[in-house]
């Protein structure tokens, strides 16, 4: 009999439900090592996976300009990307960061919308997130910078993602290993001195490989399959589903139990989901 090939959503399913897993671990790592250590040690371990598996480096030399300028720009993106966002769940929420890091995915989304239909999507997505975000946009100002920041950022991913899953040569799951060694070089400056203490602490390390493989490996993996098959807009609106993945990671990990109110913007956004067609 022959196999048929999983469909798209199937490999988001799997991206949505690790991209915050990993993250919710890391939280608990917090308490032997600093933020910007835990997010160096997930980049390092990716990377490390990434150069064991798909050797990326043979073909980075042999791509033209432009292919070696998406890669190195998605990167540098990674990097910040993740720093920015484990300095802001070391202060806000997880359910919380999830939220604002869809406000910017929002325009993506918009610039693919032909029908009625996914309008009203859009508008149940972007109210789920109003009441999420509208519960928490006070008294963090350091977490709301880092949040917005890795928002923009995460937006940027989405773009960049989409174009190295599309190209024939040296894309995808191999272009993302490219990338993810650039990221490491990028995060070293940044991070390799708070990862320190997790090097001779063998439980903080295999808790930081962890994450890395949880967090960046698995998700990533995940959205270039995904990414290959959908539409970026596409992509775009199902990220709504994060910011109630997130929520559900929080309440069953680090027992984050959310308000009546983030309850309703998270329902928002799984109905905004439910009534998107391409």
């Amino acid at each position: 009999m022959e196999r048929r090939p999983l469909p798209p959503t199937a490999y988001f399913v799997g991206s949505a439900l690790f991209h915050y897993l990993g993250p919710a671990f890391a939280v608990l790592l917090f308490v032997r090592v600093d933020p910007l250590g835990v997010a160096w040690l997930r980049i390092a371990s990716a990377a490390a996976v990434f150069a064991a598996w798909r050797r990326p480096w043979r073909g980075f030399g042999e791509l033209d300009r432009d292919g070696r300028r998406l890669l190195v720009a998605m990167g540098g993106v990674l990097a910040v990307m993740n720093v920015c966002f484990y300095v802001a769940i070391d202060h806000l929420p997880l359910g919380t960061v999830a939220a604002i890091e869809f406000l910017p995915v929002v325009g993506l989304a918009a610039a693919g919308m032909r029908t009625g239909r996914n309008a009203l999507a859009l508008l149940l997505a972007v109210g789920g997130v109003y009441l999420l975000t509208r519960v928490r946009l006070a008294g963090e100002p350091l977490g709301l910078a880092f949040a917005f920041t890795n928002a923009a950022l995460f937006a940027l991913y989405i773009v960049l993602g989409h174009r190295v899953a599309q190209r024939r040569r040296m894309g995808g799951i191999d272009g993302l290993g490219a990338a993810m060694l650039v990221a490491l070089v990028v995060a070293t400056p940044l991070g390799v001195w708070a990862a320190a203490p997790a090097l001779p602490d063998p439980v903080a390390l295999a808790a930081g490989v962890g994450v890395g493989i949880s967090s960046s490996v698995i998700p990533y993996v995940c959205d270039q399959l995904a990414m290959a098959r959908l539409r970026r807009s596409t992509y775009a609106l199902l990220v709504s589903l994060l910011p109630a993945t997130a929520t559900v990671v929080g309440v069953v990990v680090l027992t984050q139990l959310p308000s009546w109110r983030e309850l309703a913007g998270v329902g928002a956004v799984v109905a905004g989901v439910a009534v998107r067609r391409d």
